[in-house]
């Protein structure tokens, strides 16, 4: 509670200039909370209501293993072509094209159902020494995973012009959650990110008895995956460990995570993300917000220059955030800018 001088009028003199001075910041930062909090209880469901497209469930398999590698990714392709058909049966041309498109690749999973989910390998990863994993944040599904591709393809891209002769790289779009709506209740709180962190903690277990001994893994995570990677980080083994416009992590600091990794975070100039309050409040028996800003000095985390870019352009190729990204993932750390 904001206290006056005692006499006079409230808040003048040196110590009460200084309070109005913080008072419309205050008043700024428990607006924006006020509208994460109106958001995850006022905004309509109607998405939630929407039809989805049939589709079959899943292939079956065994987890993935170096020599039935191959068969791993011819199941899941077949899936995904009889999923493709079933959508364009039913109406859905666009679903299907892009799942007809989805059974030409080397998926290592893959479930047409609802929004879908989708964890696609670029490269050789049985023989990767350096493996980047991406892990997205909100409106991601089979609908919208081009665009997250698209960051997926320029990374390695990259990485395969830089890497050192004879390291070789392969790079996983890991769409392998039910990722929230960018307007709805489960975007400001952490519900998503728990029930996603057992399934990124198998995946990195996958990714351990498949790709080369030894080799570096980075989980690089965007937005609301930040969130969804704090989550499973506990003991996680992984090399590094990277936000990149995080609105939190439900953590205060990075050593609250205990994780071995090396923490790193970046936020672009332009990126709308720095406005969301890091703050948490208890709503309704469950907790909106994040937190500590992961780019902050209190957090602790490595900080790295991302450039001028907003909150979807941290992959853009040419960009300075994925010519950081790349050092990263080939452990060129000396490299990287701050």
């Amino acid at each position: 509670m904001e206290q006056g001088s005692g006499r006079g009028t409230p808040g003048t003199g040196p110590d009460g200039a200084e309070a109005a001075a913080h008072r419309p910041a205050g008043r700024l930062r428990r607006g924006l909370l006020a509208t994460l909090v109106a958001a995850a209880v006022a905004v309509p469901l109607a998405g939630a209501a929407r039809p989805q497209a049939p589709a079959p469930p899943p292939a079956q398999l065994p987890p993935p293993a170096v020599a039935g590698l191959g068969a791993t990714y011819a199941a899941h392709r077949a899936n995904a072509a009889e999923a493709a058909r079933t959508a364009a049966d039913h109406g859905y041309r666009d679903r299907g094209a892009t799942e007809r498109t989805l059974a030409a690749r080397q998926l290592l999973y893959f479930d047409g159902r609802g929004a879908g989910l989708v964890t696609e390998v670029l490269g050789d990863l049985a023989h990767a020494d350096r493996v980047a994993v991406l892990v997205p944040g909100s409106d991601t599904g089979i609908d919208t995973y081009g665009r997250f591709r698209a960051g997926a393809v320029a990374l390695h891209q990259r990485l395969t012009r830089e890497a050192p002769a004879g390291v070789r790289t392969a790079v996983v779009a890991w769409l392998g959650y039910e990722t929230p709506g960018t307007l709805s209740p489960s975007v400001t709180t952490t519900g998503r990110a728990e029930e996603a962190a057992p399934a990124l903690r198998a995946l990195v277990a996958d990714l351990r008895s498949v790709a080369a001994p030894h080799a570096r893994v980075s989980l690089l995570c965007h937005s609301y995956g930040s969130v969804v990677c704090a989550r499973a980080a506990a003991g996680l083994d992984v090399d590094d460990l990277v936000f990149l416009g995080s609105p939190g992590t439900g953590a205060d600091t990075a050593a609250e995570l205990r994780t071995r990794a090396r923490v790193w975070a970046a936020r672009g100039a332009g990126d709308w993300v720095e406005h969301v309050p890091h703050l948490d409040a208890g709503l309704f028996g469950t907790t909106v917000g994040f937190g500590a800003d992961p780019v902050s000095e209190k957090y602790g985390a490595r900080v790295f220059a991302a450039g001028d870019g907003g909150h979807s352009d941290y992959f853009a190729p040419g960009s300075l955030s994925l010519a950081n990204l790349t050092r990263i993932v080939l452990g060129h750390t000396q490299e990287v800018t701050r």
